[in-house]
């Protein structure tokens, strides 16, 4: 119970800003493209006992995933915890994601008592292994894909294993690039102890506990009163891969939600067990989906903690896709998150109609690029381009936003070209590539790019070619994702949705993601609304009477279905 409710939304704000001002630091001294501009990375706030207290605004699916890092730290470390020390991982099977996300976790003390964890987690552009950027799909063992972190002691007691860093540097194609991407994380692991020491201090560190048990609790009654609100029973929803990378396929994801009172089960029996590429999932990945998606979809402001993790349950079978074992390679893994919270909203859609969306773009496609210089210097580019989300139930889908799993930003142009390996000719958006509906699909966004330097590795990981992102009430399905290579020349090449391949100067490549699907039937689409689409450039004439039987003219728009004529004003360039 709450005892004093101004004090407890003061502390709230504040551990939930504080977490927020970690990520603010990362942002403002990382040294990546991948993390300074494309954003992939995350910070929270943990308790003594390693429960999540506050998360940044950052990626979902790297949030819901820190308790298993946390009980991997205790498992290693247990009462040997000490003042300035700090912690990293990255192995999938001790704690981790998949390699080239690293945690840092840094006990917090004050007066010798342990107030809680500053935790950080980062997406560094190269971890080693065969191919640049370290996530290739093709990957068949964790062995090939980069240096593996078990929980260990990089600062010991304020001193720096510098041995163990450099073995770290040694594996990877930008070693500063790294180390200046782990410094910024450390940064911020500073600046959420000196907040935690700064709250504890302030309140007491007695009070201090009660609030942050009260914080759990508030999340965990707010939850639990959302769902009491839902018809129970059992809902399911099976989505696909379209393949592994490696020819086979489909891969199923099944997704089996029992409500029941005020909690919820979550149960993935059915699901593909692992595959032989890199697209393996660990289980508290496939837990953070199923947060993220319900968080996502309540649309409410409960705070993601351990409270909020308490109401579910789950059945995640071993050896499957959802939670490999060791030594599968997990690389890719980041698509299999991206599709179960598709497959939990689609399971949750019957249930909560008037806020599950439709499926978007299938989440960021991962594009890397790599070069080796004439002295045989390393150097990786990035470009996680993110596509649209579905149509939601009140209204059409956003168009060039991360899917809800992510939370990343597109890369801007400058930050690609700067290096001058590579240049962009066209970036946008695909007319008629959101799904028709009464709300329509986002539209898909493609970018083009030509090779300037010599010679480069491309690893691409994307999806949704085969098994279109789904509409919901009689809405279309979206539009597919496309690799060309050389595109409008005369040796155009349609690539796989996961190609690995070597481009030469003057190789052009085209990528474009899925467009988003739709919400309701199209025939039910306001024909003002088609009309502005129209003008806008995002559904084409003749798309606007293909799909919405709505036919423009020069003077106007006629809806084919009621032959009504419906006239713009004169400052649009018509009369009425």
């Amino acid at each position: 119970m709450i005892r004093d409710a101004v004090t407890f939304e003061v502390f709230r704000n504040a551990v939930t800003g504080l977490a927020d001002e970690m990520a603010i630091t990362i942002l403002r001294t990382a040294h990546s493209q991948l993390v300074a501009s494309s954003m992939d990375f995350s910070a929270a706030l943990c308790d003594a006992e390693g429960r999540v207290i506050a998360q940044a605004n950052t990626l979902p699916l790297h949030l819901g995933s820190i308790p298993g890092a946390m009980e991997a730290i205790f498992d290693e470390f247990g009462g040997q915890v000490r003042p300035g020390d700090i912690y990293l991982l990255n192995d999938p099977s001790l704690g981790g994601m998949h390699l080239p996300d690293i945690f840092a976790v840094a006990p917090v003390f004050s007066a010798g008592v342990l107030l809680g964890f500053s935790v950080t987690v980062v997406n560094h552009t190269d971890v080693g292994g065969w191919a640049a950027g370290s996530m290739a799909v093709q990957s068949t063992s964790i062995f090939a894909e980069g240096v593996q972190i078990p929980p260990s002691r990089l600062v010991d007691a304020g001193t720096v294993n510098d041995t163990f860093l450099q073995l770290i540097l040694r594996n990877v194609r930008e070693p500063e690039l790294l180390r200046g991407d782990l410094e910024s994380q450390l940064a911020a692991c500073h600046t959420g102890a000196e907040g935690l020491r700064a709250l504890a201090a302030r309140h007491g560190v007695e009070r201090y506990e009660s609030l942050i048990d009260e914080l759990l609790d508030y999340s965990e009654t707010l939850l639990r009163a959302a769902l009491a609100e839902a018809a129970p029973g059992t809902y399911e929803f099976t989505d696909h891969i379209d393949d592994d990378g490696l020819g086979s396929g489909p891969i199923p994801l099944r997704v089996k939600a029992t409500l029941s009172g005020s909690g919820i089960e979550f149960d993935f029996t059915g699901s593909a067990p692992q595959v032989d590429s890199a697209l393996n999932a660990t289980a508290p990945f496939t837990r953070s989906a199923a947060y993220a998606a319900v968080q996502g979809m309540l649309a409410a402001d409960i705070p993601a903690n351990s409270g909020f993790y308490r109401p579910f349950s789950f059945v995640i079978p071993e050896a499957s896709i959802l939670n490999g074992r060791r030594p599968s390679a997990r690389g890719a893994r980041g698509l299999v998150g991206f599709r179960l919270v598709d497959a939990v909203l689609g399971a949750l859609a019957p249930v909560f109609p008037t806020r599950v969306p439709a499926a978007g773009d299938g989440g960021p496609d991962g594009i890397a690029i790599g070069f080796v210089g004439p002295d045989g210097e390393s150097f990786v580019l990035w470009d996680p381009l993110s596509g649209a989300w579905g149509a939601r139930p009140d209204r059409d889908g956003v168009d060039g936003i991360s899917s809800l799993g992510a939370n990343l930003t597109n890369t801007p142009i400058e930050e690609l070209e700067i290096s001058g390996h590579i240049r962009i000719d066209g970036y946008g958006y695909l007319p008629d590539s959101g799904g028709a509906g009464r709300w329509r699909g986002g539209l898909a966004t493609f970018r083009d790019m030509t090779l300037l330097a010599p010679e480069a590795s491309v690893q691409i990981r994307s999806d949704r070619r085969k098994f279109l992102p789904y509409g919901l009430a009689g809405g279309a399905q979206g539009t597919p994702s496309l690799n060309i290579l050389d595109p409008d020349g005369d040796n155009e090449r349609l690539l796989e949705s996961k190609p690995h391949f070597v481009m030469t100067a003057g190789n052009r490549h085209r990528h474009v993601t899925a467009g988003g699907g739709g919400h309701g039937l199209p025939f039910e689409r306001d024909p003002e609304r088609v009309l502005e689409d129209v003008l806008d450039g995002k559904v084409t004439h003749a798309g606007a009477e293909r799909d919405y039987g709505v036919v423009i003219t020069a003077d106007g728009v006629i809806d084919a279905r009621e032959t009504s004529l419906l006239r713009l004003d004169s400052r649009r360039g018509f009369a009425r």
